[in-house]
């Protein structure tokens, strides 16, 4: 300490900080130095955050990849990541700022990124089966089921060994087969179908979620509707590990069986689907309201679940060897339970059957248990960030995934809550009953303000994928949060683990108390009025913009996060362009028409997966169309002088000319499922689109422009990619 020219005390502190007194002459700084010291500060309060970026860049460049008109070649985006980064370290080594290695960093990072995408693709490339017109006998291994039965069949998961008509080397590795009736199968089980079979679907509409894409990923190579019972089939033996994937998923399988046999179809099928990822038993009704409440992410295994079993066999673990004195004494008891949480954890995932969600939770789970055996803070930004570099390193393609969007949009937003939550002095002597009131006051607004964070976080991405947000989710989720995580989780585990040897009955009881409250709060909050507010999905600009900006409020530090603010908002505010005035989905045979907010639907049914898909992107409210005005028979469906829409042609023979004639009459528009080689001269001057065109593009939406149309296909946005094939719908 020092004594100033007017005897006041000047303090020197740490980092600098000067407090000198100011002559009351003296020239206030100028709006420019004050703008370039507070700049200069906030740069400083960034200086352990710049490599933070470092995923963002790396998503970035996998996101890129998705998004390319054109599949890359990989040798030049390989040469340009190695010469990205050599000219990083090169310049790390150089005495300059942070203002040129940080750029350097990013573009690195971007575009090994981009390279990873493309080398996982190329990885994961096996055959696709094409549109076969006619049924083919497929013989192959049941690998998992994924629905044991109902009205729609049993959907299982076959590894083929035969395809009438492929060759070995055509054939896919995967199929994912739609069985008739309830005939039971398990996996491990050798079968022969008759059905027809075609690639993975398409988008149901331009921008729609790919399927395709994602099956590309998971080497599944078509889909097949059974025409006939299953037949059983004499193989050879399969490999090891198709042998070892049979029999974890025949456990998993029968585990959600034994667990739905014990706690009821109702009950027991949510426990199923939280507790092995399978979700067969679900009542569709039961998963809409937990939707409408924004309960439904409780229902699919992510890191929720993950953080509550790998935490609580932390916690029961250090517990358990502080009870134990000589155990106390020689072990340490916090690296010990991480090894526990690590080996629950690995152990929960296998449950699972490891669907790339749950990979994903996993991988979050095991860096925080890693970073507490390299006693490194569990919760950090920088454990979330490497996080999501060995998810992205692993499976890019999650990157353009609505659940890890969310859940890493979520995680991150929460750690930044954590970080900026106000320490409060520890109280001393304060009564118990005051104590209490205080702790539990605490706990209610830091789980208010929790969900509420979270929720803020995760709603852009909710409002562009699935167009709805639950307006009560606050309110539910702060109910059901300590139901599901201090009662439901646990007591599952619990139960899940000591039912195949008959002592899980307690336990699984206690679980489905939890799961029938859970299920009263959904259902309460979901049929409150207003419970559902639903968006039509923004450009795909949006998205991206509003990701941006969620970064920004979670990365940086000080008041320049709320920059983010406003862009985190692009997706609600960002202008909707005009609906289309038709929609034909489905090969041409199925489509709707455009009036205000209301899609008419002529064909496909208002619970259609196809129509629901587009009517929800769209913002449209869906109503059936009015018997009169229209002519409709076994394959075709026209309209009349009075009506307004497309003509239909959905059967499977070429219509005669006189039929395509007909259709031409009244409509402007006629889709034909088959190709059409010669026209008939009432169709000169009408929009004929056909087999052909839906083969090779998919569904349309079209725009009335003048006299003519404008044409928005699948394929405009799908692009020329690996996964971009075209076959009849399901």
């Amino acid at each position: 300490m020092t004594t100033g020219v007017d005897g006041e005390a000047e303090v020197m502190g740490a980092g600098s900080i000067r407090a000198a007194l100011i002559a009351p002459d003296a020239a206030k700084p100028s709006l420019p130095a004050r703008a370039a010291a507070f700049l200069r500060d906030q740069a400083a309060a960034q200086a352990l955050r710049w490599g933070l970026w470092a995923p963002v860049a790396f998503g970035a460049g996998s996101a890129v990849y998705f998004l390319l008109n054109r599949e890359p070649a990989a040798w030049p985006l390989v040469l340009a990541a190695l010469a990205a980064t050599a000219a990083w370290l090169a310049v790390r080594r150089l005495p300059v700022g942070r203002v040129v290695t940080w750029p350097l960093m990013l573009l690195a990072f971007f575009a090994v990124g981009l390279t990873n995408a493309k080398l996982r693709s190329d990885r994961a490339a096996a055959p696709i089966a094409p549109a076969m017109g006619e049924p083919v006998r497929i013989t192959g291994w049941v690998t998992d089921v994924e629905s044991p039965g109902g009205s729609g069949g049993a959907r299982v998961m076959v590894a083929p060994v035969r395809i009438e008509g492929l060759a070995p080397e055509a054939t896919p590795l995967r199929v994912r087969a739609t069985l008739r009736g309830r005939a039971p199968i398990a996996p491990g089980t050798p079968v022969s179908l008759f059905a027809l079979l075609n690639p993975p679907p398409a988008p149901a509409s331009p921008g729609a979620y790919d399927f395709g894409r994602s099956a590309w990923f998971q080497r599944m190579g078509g889909v097949a509707f059974v025409l006939t019972d299953p037949r059983p089939a004499s193989l050879d033996r399969p490999p090891w590990r198709l042998r070892l994937t049979m029999a974890v998923n025949a456990a998993r399988v029968d585990l959600a069986a034994r667990l739905v046999e014990r706690l009821g179809p109702r009950t027991g099928g949510i426990a199923a689907a939280m507790t092995t990822g399978v979700e067969a038993w679900l009542d569709p009704e039961e998963v809409e309201r937990m939707r409408d409440s924004g309960l439904a992410h409780i229902l699919s295994i992510s890191g929720l679940h993950m953080a509550v079993v790998g935490g609580f066999a932390f916690f029961g673990a250090r517990l358990l060897i502080a009870l134990i004195p000589p155990l106390a004494l020689r072990v340490n008891g916090k690296k010990a339970a991480a090894w526990v949480g690590l080996a629950a954890v690995a152990v929960y995932l296998v449950i699972s059957g490891a669907p790339p969600p749950a990979v994903r939770a996993a991988v979050t789970a095991s860096i925080a248990f890693l970073a507490i055996l390299l006693d490194r803070p569990a919760i950090t930004m920088h454990g979330l960030a490497v996080a999501a570099l060995v998810v992205l390193a692993i499976q890019p393609e999650a990157i353009v995934t609505p659940g890890f969007q969310m859940s890493f949009a979520a995680t991150a937003a929460l750690v930044a809550l954590v970080e900026a939550w106000p320490r409060a002095p520890r109280e001393i002597q304060t009564p118990l009953p005051i104590l209490a009131v205080q702790r539990t006051g605490q706990w209610i607004a830091a789980a208010a303000l929790a969900s509420l964070v979270a929720g803020a976080a995760t709603a852009p991405f909710a409002m562009q994928h699935f167009n709805r947000a639950a307006m009560y989710g606050l309110v539910s989720n702060m109910t059901v949060a300590p139901i599901s995580d201090f009662l439901i989780m646990p007591t599952l585990a619990l139960g899940a683990l000591l039912e195949p040897v008959g002592l899980g009955a307690p336990f699984l009881w206690l679980a489905g108390a939890g799961i029938e409250a859970m299920l009263w709060v959904g259902g309460w909050t979901a049929g409150l009025p207003g419970a559902v507010r639903t968006y039509a999905s923004a450009p795909t600009a949006a998205l991206p913009v509003a990701f941006m900006g969620v970064m920004i409020c979670c990365l940086v530090r000080g008041p320049l996060r709320w920059i983010g603010l406003p862009l985190a908002c692009a997706v609600l505010v960002w202008p909707r362009g005009p609906a289309p005035d038709v929609w034909i989905g489905d090969g041409g045979a199925k489509a709707a028409t455009v009036a205000g907010a209301r899609a008419t639907v002529i064909r496909g049914g208002l619970e259609d997966f196809g129509v629901e898909v587009w009517s929800r992107r769209r913002g449209l409210t869906v109503e059936a169309r009015d018997e009169n005005g229209w002519t409709c028979g076994r394959t075709d469906c026209r309209p009349t002088a009075e009506a307004v829409g497309p003509a239909l042609l959905w059967g499977r023979r070429a219509p005669t000319a006189e039929r395509l004639a007909a259709a031409c009459a009244t409509a402007e528009v006629v889709a034909v499922r088959t190709e059409v080689d010669v026209l008939p001269p009432a169709c000169a001057s009408r929009l004929v689109l056909d087999g052909r065109d839906f083969a090779e593009k998919g569904a349309v939406e079209l725009w009335r422009e003048g006299d003519g149309w404008r044409a928005l296909w699948v394929a405009d946005l799908r692009s020329d990619r690996p996964w971009a094939r075209y076959g009849e719908g399901e």
